[in-house]
């Protein structure tokens, strides 16, 4: 690392062990990605009024080739458990990077489209008709919004997934008419 890990702590008890974690945590993202130019910890308690437990607050400031990255956690259980998810989060945002410039990151193909061509209200659930021209069962509790909005011939974007009698719509959003 270029610049020297940088460590803030507010109504946290910086001790040695601490400390050490902080520098563990970082090293593994510095072997994660290499060329980490700069790492900055910010610690926070919860301050004088509040005695018992958190909420603890972990903001990770870092600085990669073309990239600036800030995570912030918070845990109101343990500061440790708030330290371990930030470092997670940070260490996944960095692979998310990488893959980005490496040109690896997956393009999803747009939800498909299909049109509500039986339904079923009293009972919670209809079909709908795909562009190809197949069936596609679909539940209320997939419909993103009010069930009471589905009509039939009503416009829709779905997620299709393999369930225990066929095909059926997941993510079920309705399109503007």
């Amino acid at each position: 690392m270029q610049v020297p890990l940088e460590i803030t702590a507010r109504h946290v008890d910086l001790n040695d062990s601490l400390e050490q974690t902080l520098r563990e945590r970082t090293d593994a993202l510095e072997r994660f990605h290499p060329r980490l130019i700069r790492c900055h910890v910010t610690l926070e308690g919860p301050g004088e009024h509040h005695r018992n437990g958190g909420p603890f607050d972990v903001r990770i400031d870092l600085r990669v080739p073309g990239k600036e990255i800030v995570v912030s956690h918070q845990s109101a259980e343990e500061l440790m458990i708030a330290i371990r998810d930030a470092f997670d989060a940070a260490k996944r945002q960095i692979h998310d990077f990488v893959e980005r410039q490496r040109g690896e990151t997956k393009v999803h193909d747009e939800a498909p489209e299909a049109t509500v061509n039986k339904l079923f209200s009293d009972r919670g659930y209809g079909f709908l008709q795909t562009r190809d021209g197949r069936v596609v069962y679909f539940h209320r509790n997939s419909v993103l919004g009010d069930f009471a909005d589905v009509k039939l011939g009503s416009r829709v974007r779905y997620a299709e997934e393999q369930g225990a009698e066929g095909p059926q719509a997941s993510s079920v959003t309705l399109l503007a008419e």
